[in-house]
């Protein structure tokens, strides 16, 4: 790999059976699932042939992820401005971006220059609107949680189907706090995350104490493997250990300098760790360095330096200051993309800008505003999709959707087929097949 930071080679994937019988009765339930949802359509629909698109080239993923809910009508979809920010509207100004007719948000100049590279998805819609740990875990997982089984996040799919890029590095990487709907579900912990919560060193809980010679540590590793074959002896076969242990062995090749050495932010020019600006952007160019490094997805969250007193969910007087959490992103995502064209990665690097929901145009009380899941925007970047596009359309203030609903399943089937996972395959939770999406659709023209 041009330009990486840790050495290649490519890592197996899984590989699953099911009897014949098993097989038999997913095909049945196959033709009597798409004979009831062909039922459901108007006649003559392709929606689920659409599925059937050319698989993307991207090998990565970039998640930055906007917790909150960013304001759709005051970033990427600006609507008429409010003329005293009580009455309805954007409460900024709009701008020309590289994409002739579209407009964005006065505080985003340098990615309305850079909008060619990008997509606009102004038409994702979800049902959650008061909650923003069911919309965020709508988000990551792509479907509604259920009482019987714990859906793995997209994160944690990518990181199953593709594997790590390169040994010694984990495939899913998330800079903020962790959380469930960031987790694995039933696929288990080898589709886990590791986790950082600044970018000034690598995981603290790789790192062996310093009095910890590399003689003891070859000590403790013998009498560790004494004592799990004296257990595995006594218990047999256990997949939960099996886990573990896989666990425990996957931490230990990670605490290598190897991998540590691509945290050191400070080897980069001192120019281009300025250009992407504060924390945020540090994190933006550490995951940079992480997928150059083999690492498949990295989820990068924006829940630290609420200069605005609220971050992205901008109730209140959280309003007043929103623009300077608009020009930060402007200033990281614009240095992202550059940089990683300049090291031709984007177009195998997808880069996504979600967030849970957006706002309406009303103002609260207190001259902030509330939530609104009814058509909000995403931005989707490089992962040689064809970019320059705007997905959908909303009405005059950005209340409804008017053209090309995208759903947050087909909001994930595209995520996928742009890291060239099949969506419409099946994951397994046992012997249980689970959709890898909840019967959602790639946006087509966006591979053809």
């Amino acid at each position: 790999m041009a330009g990486s930071t840790c050495g290649s080679t490519a890592v197996g994937r899984r590989s699953l059976r099911v009897s014949t019988r098993r097989a038999f009765l997913r095909y049945t339930s196959r033709c009597v699932a798409a004979a009831g949802v062909a039922s459901l359509l108007p006649c003559g629909s392709t929606k689920r042939a659409a599925a059937n698109v050319p698989l993307g080239k991207a090998d990565a993923c970039i998640f930055i992820w906007l917790g909150g809910g960013a304001c759709h009508i005051d970033t990427w979809d600006p609507k008429r401005k409010s003329p005293d920010g009580k009455q309805p509207g954007s409460y900024y100004e709009k701008i020309p971006t590289a994409i002739p007719g579209v407009e964005v948000c006065e505080h985003l100049p340098q990615m309305a220059a850079l909008l060619d590279r990008c997509v606009i998805i102004r038409t994702l819609h979800h049902e959650v609107i008061d909650e923003h740990a069911a919309a965020v875990n709508r988000l990551h997982t792509g479907r509604p949680p259920a009482s019987t089984t714990i859906y793995p996040s997209i994160g944690s799919v990518v990181a199953w189907q593709l594997g790590s890029g390169q040994p010694g590095v984990p495939p899913y990487i998330v800079m903020g706090y962790p959380s469930p709907s960031r987790g694995p579900g039933f696929l288990g912990p080898a589709a886990g995350y590791l986790y950082l919560l600044d970018t000034e060193a690598g995981p603290a809980g790789l790192k062996p104490p310093p009095d910890l010679t590399a003689e003891r540590a070859d000590r403790r590793s013998q009498l560790l493997a004494g004592l799990r074959a004296n257990y595995q002896a006594r218990r047999g076969d256990s997949k939960v250990l099996a886990d573990y242990l896989a666990a425990v062995d996957q931490a230990a090749r990670l605490s290598s300098p190897e991998f540590m050495k691509v945290f050191d932010l400070k080897s980069e020019p001192a120019r281009l760790r300025e250009a992407y600006g504060s924390e945020f952007g540090q994190r933006c160019l550490l995951a940079r360095r992480l997928v150059e490094c083999g690492v498949r997805f990295v989820e990068v969250s924006y829940n630290l330096n609420f200069v605005n007193g609220t971050g992205w969910d901008t109730h209140n007087q959280g309003q007043l200051k929103q623009h300077l959490l608009i020009a930060d992103l402007d200033q990281a995502l614009s240095a992202l993309l550059l940089d990683l064209e300049r090291r031709q990665l984007l177009d195998r690097t997808l880069v996504v800008v979600a967030t849970e929901f957006g706002r309406p145009p009303e103002f609260d009380a207190g001259g902030g505003r509330g939530h609104h899941s009814k058509a909000f925007s995403v931005v989707l970047a490089g992962g040689g999709l064809r970019t320059g596009q705007v997905i959908g359309q909303t009405d005059e203030l950005g209340r409804a959707i008017v053209e090309e609903p995208v759903s947050v399943p087909d909001f994930h089937a595209t995520i996928y087929a742009a890291v060239g996972i099949d969506p419409t395959k099946e994951l397994y939770d046992g012997d249980r097949p689970v959709p890898i999406t909840d019967q959602g659709t790639p946006v087509a023209r966006l591979f053809v």
